[in-house]
This record gives structure tokens, C-alpha cells and sequence, in this order.
């Protein structure tokens, strides 16, 4: 058995694990050849290698993101499986501890120190922006790598990664996103609504961290670009009506409005936008473009549409066999992020020789940065490695090429609700959005 799911205050009892928490005194790979980048040393060999190494995973179990969870742990247990078939880091068997955070902050903070503590994991898979942007300080103090598909926010862009110095850990931030930042996909989004020729916008939003995030980067990179945001409006979460707000935007004169909500205070929102007649196209955030939004808010929504990321991997397609084989949680943007996050985790234990955080924080960046052999998998990274050969993993959700902040880059994907359902109508190139983007600044 290679996973664990636990409750946020048990511990998952994990015999025989070696999982080296933050506090690990392994060799940490810093010490001449001993980091495995000449694939003789990769710790799988003898009598001491781990039996089992253990990743973290806190999770949305419950809360307001819990729909979007099943696809993400069914691409974690995807991942695991296919690297245990092809032998584990180290010859060492994958598991993974999954705790609910119901990503509230305090939770996370409380679940994380679990996770590193009690079950001594070797690396974090896993965190939201709402957790991550208040847990900064701390995170950076337990000073184990969080590897995760979740965040989109801007507080990220220059925060995280190794600074592009994997041999020096003084200068890392320890957060890696496999999943591209709201400046990614709001410039996509952005560059689409210019495209179309939406050269006035109205702007409603919740008022947390994320709905935040994700206007900033949009409306930067429309403004930039010539687009005007004639009104912006505000709101709390959980309201029972958003008619008020709609009265206040919609005094403003403009081509289409953007809408950055949580699922159920959205689905409120755009039904009370719709009983009004308010009209006007909707441009939804990505979490939005979901069937259950079409289900609940009706024909109303036609030619509505919004930006998610793109599925524009080079190894999409061994990522989309290995999920269906897996289960029927329904495939979301974050879905295969989070598979890239596990095998690059896994690439790095490989690549280090063992599993301390340390270790795998030197090796994040050496595993998918140009110039090694490209690999698809963790079957081919560990044999490539065995040959005494250096890696760059090609993932399903994008290259994966961590930037110095660790950030990746990848196409945007736009979805527009057509009879009853968000279908793909076009894509952005990486290319093109990287023209939105300042160098260095991601």
C-alpha cells in the first residue's frame, strides 16, 4: 500500500519509512560527487537504502476547492504507481500521507508541521496561494521543498525556487509551482480579450488572497496592453445575493465583465446577474469554467468563457493514460500538475541519492532545466541516470523548465460554454504569453 490518507490530527503509522523530515541529518548531497549528478552514487545500492520514502500532501478534502481534489489525488496516485512499477527512487517504494486543510491557513500551518514531524516526510506536494502567501515565513523556516500544482498567485512570481544556484541552498525559497502563475494564464486570458476586440471591462471579485491574485494579473496585463477597466467592484464570500454589486458595476459602461469568485459565491452571483438582465458578456477565472457553474447558472451563460491552463506538456499523453487507469475523478487544469510535481520530486531523490529535503531542494532544478537528456518519465530519468547522464524531465502540463523562482511556462486554453457545456475554442500559445511577462520577473 502506498498511500495514506489521515485526519489532520492523526498520524499515519508508516513502518519501516524513511522519510527525513526538516530536521534530517543525512548527507545532504552538497559534499563533492556525493549529489548523484554522476549517476554512480545514487543511493540504491547495499544495505542502507530507505525501504520507503514518504511525500506530504496537504489537500482540499473539504472546504471550497474539495471538488477540484479528486483529480488532483488521483494524478498523485497515478504518478506513485507508475514510479513504483519502474522500481521507486532509490529502489526505495513511493508513499504519499494525505491530510485535509480544508485550505484554511491555520490548518495548513498545523498539517504541514504534522507532515514533516510526525510523518517525516522528504518533500511537501501540495498548497494553495491562501495558504502558502500567509505561511511564507514559516515555510521558509521548516525549510522543506514544497513541490505543488495549486497556486496561481503573483506574491509567488519572484518568490520560491533556487535562484538558478542548485549548489547553494543559502539563497533558495523552497516553493516550486508545477503549474503556471496568474501572471501566466490572466495574460493568455488577457491577450485573448484584446484579440477579440473587448476594449472595456468591468471587474467584480471576491476580496481574498486568490480572486485578488488573479484580477492583478489580469487587469496588468490588459492595461498594458490598451485595455481599459471602466469600474471594479468588491465583494464578501458567502453573500446570499450580489445584486447590489451588479447595480454598483453595471452604472459603468463597458464591452464584457471579468468575475474572480469561489465556485458557490460565483454561481449566486451569476444567477443573480442573470435574473437581472444586466446582460454583457461574462469572462469567468478558471476555476469557473466548470460544468456545475453551466448546470446551475443555465443558457444565461452562453458565449461566456474564461483562460485555464493548458494541457500543452510534451508528455500529455503518458500522463492522460496512466490517469484513466487509475479511476473517473473528473480531469481539471491542476490535475496534471500535480503529476508533474510527484515525478520531478521523485527525479530529484534519484538524482541526489537520497531523500532528504536538502537534498531534493539541490536537485529540483538540475532534473528539468535544458542541457541533460529529455526524459517522460520517472522510468526514463532513472535509467538515464544510471548511465551516468544528467535529465530534463518534459512533463503532461507543460516543459516544466523551472525558472530561477521556480515557475513554469506553458500554453493557456480557452474554454467557452456552448450548449450546456465549456468547450476548448482556442489556445494561447507559451510563446505568446511570454511576451506579457518581464524577464527575470517570473
Amino acid at each position: 500500500m502506498f498511500l495514506k490518507i489521515a485526519g489532520a490530527g492523526g498520524i499515519a503509522g508508516l513502518s519501516g519509512c524513511v522519510g527525513f523530515g526538516g530536521d534530517g541529518d543525512g548527507d545532504d548531497g552538497s559534499d563533492g560527487d556525493d549529489d548523484g549528478s554522476d549517476g554512480d552514487d545514487d543511493g540504491s545500492d547495499g544495505d542502507d537504502g530507505p525501504e520507503t520514502i514518504t511525500l506530504g500532501q496537504p489537500a482540499g478534502l473539504s472546504g471550497q476547492w474539495d471538488f477540484l481534489q479528486p483529480g488532483i489525488s488521483q494524478s498523485t496516485d497515478a504518478a506513485v504507481r507508475r514510479i513504483n512499477d519502474a522500481g521507486g527512487p532509490l529502489d526505495a517504494e513511493l508513499e504519499v500521507v494525505r491530510r485535509d486543510t480544508a485550505v484554511d491557513p491555520q490548518e495548513a500551518r498545523s498539517v504541514t508541521t504534522q507532515l514533516v514531524e510526525n510523518d517525516e516526510v522528504a518533500a511537501i506536494i501540495g498548497l494553495f496561494s491562501s495558504e502558502i502567501n500567509p505561511l511564507w515565513d514559516f515555510l521558509q523556516d521548516l525549510s522543506t521543498p514544497v513541490i505543488t500544482p495549486w497556486p496561481g498567485s503573483t506574491f509567488l512570481d519572484t518568490r520560491g525556487g533556487d535562484k538558478g544556484t542548485p549548489d547553494d541552498v543559502g539563497d533558495d525559497e523552497w516553493v516550486w509551482r508545477t503549474v503556471v502563475g496568474d501572471t501566466v494564464h490572466t495574460s493568455g486570458s488577457a491577450a485573448f480579450a484584446i484579440e477579440e476586440g473587448l476594449e472595456t471591462l468591468g471587474v467584480i471579485n471576491g476580496n481574498t488572497e486568490g480572486e485578488r491574485s488573479y484580477v492583478d494579473g489580469f487587469v496588468t496585463a490588459y492595461e498594458g496592453n490598451g485595455g481599459t477597466v471602466a469600474e471594479q467592484v468588491e465583494v464578501e464570500l458567502g453573500e446570499s445575493s450580489y445584486q447590489s454589486a451588479f447595480s454598483r458595476l453595471f452604472e459603468a459602461d463597458f464591452d464584457a465583465f471579468l468575475m474572480s469568485l469561489p465556485q458557490e459565491s460565483a454561481i449566486t452571483a451569476l444567477n443573480d446577474w442573470s435574473d437581472g438582465g444586466y446582460g454583457r458578456q461574462p469572462i469567468l477565472s478558471d476555476t469557473l469554467t466548470s460544468q456545475e457553474v453551466i448546470d446551475q447558472v443555465g443558457s444565461d451563460l452562453e458565449g461566456a468563457w474564461g483562460a485555464t491552463p493548458g494541457q500543452s506538456g510534451p508528455n500529455y499523453d503518458i500522463y492522460e493514460e496512466a490517469y484513466a487507469e487509475e479511476g473517473d475523478a473528473e480531469l481539471n487544469a491542476w490535475s496534471p500538475p500535480a503529476w508533474d510535481a510527484v515525478q520531478v520530486t521523485a527525479l530529484a531523490i534519484e538524482r541526489a541519492g537520497e531523500a532528504t529535503p536538502e537534498a531534493i531542494e539541490r536537485n529540483l532544478g538540475p532534473v528539468t532545466r535544458d542541457g541533460g537528456t529529455e526524459v517522460s518519465t520517472f522510468a526514463e530519468g532513472k535509467e538515464a541516470l544510471a548511465n551516468g547522464d544528467e535529465i530534463n524531465y518534459q512533463g503532461a502540463a507543460t516543459p516544466v523548465n523551472f525558472t530561477q523562482h521556480g515557475n513554469v511556462f506553458g500554453s493557456v486554453i480557452i474554454n467557452t460554454a456552448q450548449d450546456g457545456e465549456f468547450v476548448q475554442t482556442d489556445e494561447v500559445a507559451a510563446e505568446d504569453v511570454r511576451e506579457f511577462v518581464e524577464e527575470g520577473q517570473y
